[in-house]
């Protein structure tokens, strides 16, 4: 292990502070309600999203005090935000009406032709269906569909806090373990295709099959566990405005294709997403209300996530690289609960010499724990935000989160080890 330096040692704290406010914000919620005359404050500091964005302004600050501007600017130019503003842009197409309805639609569609009832079988290819199409549409879009549709079909229904629960650790597992089919979909996949030569088949071959199997089974199993509330439930979506015309719904689909097509490139996407709000304004009759304030905390968190990340290779790095494949994969897991996987992955790339099998059990690792937490997967803000005022005091417990997705991300330990 390298001997940090003294911005590196603070920017470790900082992370460590802010996965620790992570687990805190409810405690947050509870200081604005008992402290009316700063509840604004509190309010903020207890919203999830606000969480590294704020302790990586704290880190900026001080190394702006202990280096000087040019410090922090250099710093900050060698930082990658190209997911943080991918992720706002996807989040924001993808919650659109017209994509909504034609997942729904399809979901509908296919739901008719399962020996199910509807709400069993809407609940069903929810959590199996659209986390492997995020393979495809990339996670980020699959999570902020599902989530929507959970969202509108299912949690404004009167249901179990049980459920809400296991719903949401399933969801999330799922999403991270099901954009594996494709070298583009999943981040901390995408940290390393390309560099280590990952196409199409060999994502298929290596993790595609096996995520597959894990994400009908966990699907399945949630399925059955909560049949009893679900077999009742009528799970249809509104019916009461006007239909979205097939033309307005394809433009919607192209300008999503286009921005996964220029994932990498944020000039590209971002000048496709300027052409989008002006479409929208145009057509505004079709549309509901954008998401761009949920889809906008969510591109802070990860921002934050970036900037007090880079400051956490000095640990990590050596403590990955002494571990042999079945302790990588096992490791990474359990790391990615504190850290998003998508760094720990990064950071394998930068090593030269490593296996196959070592790449294999790094990635497989890394997707497998990325239900664990909100911050393990980047797509998980965006469920976070869509489905967190469904719940007590409107906010996802993360202990809540943590045992319920337990189960699920052990169904995925097994898909990759022993499949």
């Amino acid at each position: 292990m390298t001997n940090p330096t003294t911005v590196q040692l603070i920017g470790t704290l900082l992370f460590a502070l802010a996965v620790i406010h992570t687990f805190s914000t409810k405690y947050f919620e509870h200081l604005a309600h008992t402290h009316p005359r700063h509840a604004g404050v509190w309010h903020l500091l207890g919203e999830v999203e606000v969480v590294f964005g704020f302790w990586a302004s704290v880190l900026i600050v001080f190394m702006f005090v202990a280096s000087g501007k040019q410090e922090v600017v250099g710093y900050l130019n060698s930082r990658d935000f190209t997911e943080p503003m991918f992720v706002f842009v996807i989040m924001t197409i993808a919650g659109t009406r017209p994509i909504l309805d034609f997942t729904a639609a399809t979901v509908n569609w296919t739901a008719r032709y399962l020996p199910l009832s509807q709400g069993m079988a809407m609940y069903f290819l929810i959590l199996a269906f659209v986390p492997l199409l995020g393979s495809f549409i990339t996670e980020p879009a699959a999570m902020t569909l599902a989530a929507l549709m959970l969202r509108e079909m299912l949690f404004s229904k009167t249901i179990s806090t049980k459920l809400k629960y296991v719903t949401v650790g399933v969801l999330f597992v799922n999403i991270s373990i099901g954009g594996t089919l494709t070298p583009f979909a999943a981040p901390p996949v995408l940290m390393v295709a390309a560099k280590w030569d990952w196409d199409f088949m060999f994502m298929i071959s290596n993790f595609g099959w096996k995520s597959a199997v894990a994400v009908m089974f966990n699907a399945g199993s949630a399925m059955l566990l909560f049949k009893n509330e679900l077999k009742h439930l009528k799970l249809e979506g509104s019916t009461n405005e006007s239909r979205v015309p097939i033309p307005v719904v394809l433009i919607h689909i192209l300008f999503l294709a286009l921005v996964v097509l220029f994932a990498h490139y944020s000039v590209l996407f971002m000048g496709v997403f300027l052409l989008f709000l002006g479409f929208v304004t145009a057509y505004e009759r079709y549309q509901t209300p954008l998401i761009l304030r949920e889809a906008l905390l969510v591109a802070f968190f990860l921002a934050g996530l970036v900037v007090l990340g880079g400051q956490q290779q000095w640990w990590l790095q050596p403590l990955l690289m002494d571990m042999d494949d079945t302790a990588v994969f096992f490791g990474a897991a359990a790391l990615t609960a504190i850290t998003d996987n998508a760094a720990l992955t990064y950071l394998g790339s930068l090593v030269e010499g490593l296996t196959e099998e070592f790449k294999i059990a790094l990635v497989a690792g890394a997707v497998t724990g990325g239900g664990l937490t909100v911050i393990a997967n980047a797509p998980n803000p965006a469920g976070f935000a869509i489905l967190r005022d469904k719940f007590d005091d409107q906010t996802i417990h993360p202990l809540g989160l943590l045992i319920a997705a337990l189960p699920p991300t052990f169904v995925a330990i097994i898909a990759f080890r022993v499949l």
